[in-house]
């Protein structure tokens, strides 16, 4: 993939009302518009701010200037009105790498903790979140890391999303978290081809597992999914059958043999406040 562009742009919004999938939240934060990682089955792929761009996703990424003083603002606002319960993030991954340098998350962790929302949901893939451990601490119970790891096996990470970090970076970052005694919780999405031992990799390292795929979780029946001819990645590695609507359940069953009823979710349920 060729060199990722950084647009750097300030943003006279930055909450947004949570809507559809997310409609459990009052909003939902984005630091970034586009994510480097560039995911071969990221429905964002297949939604306007991507479609209207015309270049590649994952090729280009906005930074949002001066973010921090923009939420403080809507933060105080919106939390003059009632609850406030965000998802960060909905459309771009927070702990992408252009995050190392900019760090454009973690002032609006700042800011949260001086204005500190209901409940915040931080959804990844990067054990860069770690580097944040001491302000997810000093958020306590409002707060719940949300790390996405869609297989145990990095072979298949590799073949759908090449950009993106490796499994057991991710697991080890599970692992801090746990230590430092912040919420979290495995997201299973989408359920990509996975072995037997992916439970036993997980049951040590969190409470909370959240399963999902494209024809729950990507907003259109896996439409927009298909739309990305996601189908024919299957193919060159012959495993169709984990591409239907039923291959969730093979995981299902898989961590019910480690994990109880009430810490295993399903799609939507799983990423509610």
């Amino acid at each position: 993939m060729n060199k990722t562009q950084f647009l750097y742009k300030t943003s006279k919004t930055l909450m947004n009302k949570g809507t559809g999938f997310l409609n459990g939240y009052t909003h939902t934060l984005n630091p970034y518009t586009g994510c480097s990682f560039a995911c071969s089955y990221c429905y964002v792929r297949q939604m306007p701010v991507s479609l209207f761009r015309k270049q590649d996703w994952g090729s280009w990424v906005d930074v949002k200037q001066e973010a921090a003083s923009v939420l403080a603002k809507e933060l105080k606002r919106a939390r003059s009105n009632g609850k406030v319960t965000i998802f960060m993030s909905s459309s771009t991954d927070p702990y992408q790498p252009v995050e190392y340098k900019e760090q454009i998350t973690r002032s609006l962790l700042e800011v949260m903790i001086q204005h500190p929302p209901d409940f915040l949901l931080v959804q990844t893939r990067s054990p860069l979140v770690t580097r944040d451990m001491d302000l997810l601490q000093q958020l306590g119970d409002r707060v719940r890391v949300s790390m996405t790891i869609e297989t145990d096996r990095d072979d298949i990470r590799k073949h759908f999303s090449p950009a993106a970090p490796p499994i057991p970076g991710r697991l080890h970052a599970l692992e801090k978290l746990r230590d430092a005694g912040i919420a979290t919780q495995v997201a299973i999405a989408p359920v990509l081809p996975s072995s037997d031992n992916f439970p036993s990799l997980l049951r040590p390292l969190v409470q909370r597992v959240c399963i999902d795929d494209y024809f729950m979780g990507d907003g259109s029946q896996g439409k927009r999914t298909r739309r990305l001819g996601m189908e024919s990645l299957y193919q060159e590695l012959g495993v169709e059958d984990w591409y239907q609507p039923e291959a969730y359940q093979i995981v299902e069953e898989r961590m019910r043999k480690h994990f109880a009823e009430h810490e295993i979710w399903i799609s939507q349920a799983g990423f509610e406040p």
